[in-house]
């Protein structure tokens, strides 16, 4: 992370800025860090917290205990023990050679994640399964970064940026504050306009090291309990030994090779007319134009429980021509995704089998006669039927009453 804050240029830099503050406000609600027994940092505009984080030495490592808190989904659908989905703890390390490992602890065994360079390796205890894959390289992009000597922006620049954004959410100075037993600033950000099921989203970053150290996710309406939260305790920084990021595979675990997507056109641009591949072109868009290019009828109404249509867009899906519709505006807006049903698979995040099987037990739903099914979390609802051979996708941070009347109008 420092390296990228040293080298980037002035441009990326305040984009970086601009992206983290907006992504946070944009989807997220964060309860505000609790108060510790730890040091605390000075006061500090956000804008010279920000400047000082940037301005951070490089560190050489980093391990330290996690807590994973997940309430996106009612603990009455979870069956049996997930840690990916129901929380809990496990360790962290990173270092300053872009390796990454994370390991949380469950009952059912502990899944781990490490990624390196040019490689990453994930670890299913539920299905007893290790996926491993390789990670394209970008030599040439590194090295001239790695070259080309920037400057860091001012601190008037990064408070530029943020006046621009609070225009569009509510920020929050750096607030002084202990996280893990480091002295921490949090920044608080919420939605100005339509934040759909969204509240207020909070991010802590250690006030000397400029590293990120607690991040945490709350609905609307709710500020006490957090629907995601990561944060780390037990900090230290330091070196970390190579031989943490080289695991090999427990006994009685298979190995499952990922191959690296290539590199593919846009969808607009390798699907012609009722779907056939043809030469790159512009972006279809547009209910004509992409109506023409598709093998199904396009449903895409002016209005949708009573928001206006914003975009129609071509896609590719597995091959074939769909379409991307988007009602409303901002997080409170819904899309549409419509696509050829063929042998499209119910949504089903459960993971092993028989009396091992644990996960989400998702609802069905009837829609105009359609059995479908919905994925109900407390960020928002997604909801997916098949009706005359086409599949049709609608997801949004809107309640579940919202999105199948959505679907129902279809």
């Amino acid at each position: 992370m420092n390296k990228f804050l040293r080298t980037a240029s002035t441009r990326r830099l305040l984009g970086a800025i601009a992206g983290l503050l907006v992504a946070i406000a944009a989807g997220t609600a964060i309860a505000i860090a609790a108060q510790g027994s730890g040091p605390v940092p000075p006061p500090r505009s956000l804008a010279k917290a920000i400047r000082a984080a940037l301005a951070a030495p490089q560190v050489r490592g980093i391990s330290a205990d996690i807590s994973f808190t997940n309430h996106l989904i009612d603990a009455s659908e979870l069956q049996g023990s997930d840690p990916l989905l129901s929380g809990g703890s496990g360790h962290v390390w990173v270092s300053n050679r872009g390796q990454f490992r994370l390991e949380l602890y469950g009952d059912n065994g502990d899944p781990a994640v490490v990624v390196t360079r040019n490689s990453w390796w994930v670890s299913d205890p539920t299905t007893s399964t290790v996926y491993e894959g390789t990670i394209p390289s970008s030599t040439a992009t590194a090295k001239k970064s790695l070259t080309k000597k920037e400057t860091l922006p001012t601190v008037a620049q990064i408070q530029q940026a943020i006046t621009h954004l609070i225009a569009h959410a509510n920020i929050s100075g750096a607030v002084p504050t202990d996280t893990g037993g480091q002295p921490t600033y949090t920044v608080t950000v919420s939605p100005r306009h339509a934040g759909g099921l969204l509240g207020e989203a909070q991010l802590a970053w250690d006030a000397l090291k400029g590293v990120p150290l607690r991040f945490a996710i709350y609905a609307r309406g709710d500020t006490s309990n957090p629907v995601l939260e990561l944060a780390a305790t037990g900090v230290s920084y330091g070196p970390i030994d190579p031989s943490i990021f080289k695991l090999s595979p427990p006994n009685g675990y298979k190995v499952v090779k990922v191959a690296a997507p290539a590199p593919t056109a846009t969808a607009a641009g390798t699907l012609g007319k009722k779907g056939k591949r043809r030469g790159q072109h512009a972006q279809v868009t547009g209910v004509k134009a992409v109506a023409s290019r598709l093998p199904f009828a396009l449903v895409a109404p002016g209005k949708l429980v009573g928001l206006p249509r914003q975009s129609v867009s071509l896609l590719e899906m597995g091959g074939h021509a769909g379409a991307l519709v988007t009602y409303g505006q901002n997080l409170g807006g819904i899309a549409v995704i419509e696509q050829p049903s063929t042998g499209t698979r119910s949504i089903n995040l459960s993971t092993g089998s028989g009396d091992q099987a644990r996960g989400v037990s998702l609802p069905s739903v009837s829609i105009r006669g359609a059995t479908g099914q919905e994925l109900d979390t407390a960020l928002g609802t997604l909801v997916r039927f098949t009706r005359g051979g086409v599949t049709y996708t609608v997801v949004g941070s809107v309640t579940p009453y919202a999105a199948d009347a959505a679907a129902r109008a279809l």
